[in-house]
């Protein structure tokens, strides 16, 4: 090969340098182009992430309300079976009165009216101190089931100075049938 004149030196490295300028260029567009597409990307998921932060918001303050409900009822609905929630809530109840102080009689359960939202009934009846038997009515509610006091029948004992008599009707709810009615348009 023969040697290279200070021409085709200068001519080589034009065009080496114009290759370079050219490759330089070309990559650097689609490098550009995809930092653009990036960002772009970047940007709609961004505000993706806005537009479901501003949906969440909503259901966020009902789950904080719900759960200070749950805590200060003692109620967690994800526990509860139908199959056995009168078995627990009945349970509950007996170990509340004793815990209390309170001596229990009988304990009939009764099983739910056909029309009425509830899966059955507790009647029991016991005798204790009157501090005891009001905080005891008083617990029922924060057990962690479904109960309303039906009824209470409270009588003095004459032959114990100081004790009375409570005859109890718990019911216990159904919340699968307490559905929220849609409101009617007059």
């Amino acid at each position: 090969m023969p040697p290279l004149t200070e021409r085709d030196k200068r001519t080589l490295r034009i065009g080496g340098l114009a290759l370079a300028a050219y490759l330089v260029l070309f990559f650097g567009l689609k490098g550009w182009n995809s930092l653009g597409r990036q960002r772009r990307d970047y940007e709609k998921l961004r505000q993706e992430a806005a537009t479901m932060k501003m949906e969440i918001d909503p259901y966020q303050s009902k789950a904080i309300r719900l759960k200070r409900l749950m805590e200060s009822f003692h109620l967690d609905p994800s526990k509860l079976s139908k199959a056995t929630v009168v078995a627990q809530a009945s349970s509950a109840i007996q170990k509340t009165a004793m815990a209390g102080g309170i001596q229990l009689g009988p304990i009939r359960e009764s099983p739910a009216r056909g029309a009425e939202k509830e899966l059955a009934s507790i009647q029991l009846e016991g005798m204790g101190q009157v501090a005891s038997i009001m905080t005891f009515v008083q617990r029922i509610g924060s057990l962690g089931y479904p109960l309303i006091v039906d009824s209470v029948q409270i009588s003095a004992d004459p032959m114990r100075p100081g004790m009375i008599k409570v005859s109890l009707t718990v019911t216990i709810l159904d919340f699968d049938q307490w559905e929220k009615k849609e409101a009617t348009r007059a």
